[in-house]
């Protein structure tokens, strides 16, 4: 069955991807010794809080047309592949973004889960760009790529000192 994502539903994976990296740098911080680490992490996590805040006004915002279901969907099968998209998306160095943290993970395992995640939001929101009209908040997306590519900077530096 091919599935077809209205913007309501879109934006809905993007708040889910969001609540997903807050919640892996908050793990991740609390099982983190190092205290400029931590640090770091909580300041990652609490840019997603806001980036979050920012997808669901940009939800509240869309139009009647922008919710109506795209594709004929009886068993509600688009939000199973909503979840599995946004829940599987971004932590590919975990078995799943759910997973987790056993606090064995080196500061370095840490660092390059979160560079992986920084990438594929970095990918997934330039697409998601695409789909936003002009009017509509498209700059407000790519002022979230900016932060998601800001935040991949900040790691990579604190990973080439690691």
């Amino acid at each position: 069955m091919a599935v077809t994502f209205n913007a309501d539903e879109i934006f809905e994976m993007a708040e889910q991807i969001e609540r997903n990296g807050a919640a892996f740098y908050r793990e991740a911080a609390d099982k983190s010794a190092d205290e400029k680490m931590k640090d770091m992490l909580l300041s990652l996590a609490s840019m997603e809080d806001t980036h979050l805040e920012i997808f669901k006004e940009m939800r509240q915002q869309l139009g009647p047309h922008e919710k109506e279901q795209l594709t004929y969907d009886p068993d509600n099968q688009a939000m199973f592949y909503l979840k599995v998209i946004a829940d599987g998306h971004g932590f590919e160095g975990k078995k799943s973004v759910t997973d987790k943290l056993t606090g064995n993970e080196s500061k370095r395992e840490i660092l390059d889960i979160a560079v992986e995640a920084e990438k594929s939001s970095v990918v997934f929101y330039t697409g998601l760009k695409e789909l936003v009209p002009a009017g509509a908040g498209r700059d407000r997306v790519e002022h979230i790529i900016r932060e998601e590519l800001g935040h991949l900077a900040l790691l990579r530096t604190y990973l080439a000192s690691v």
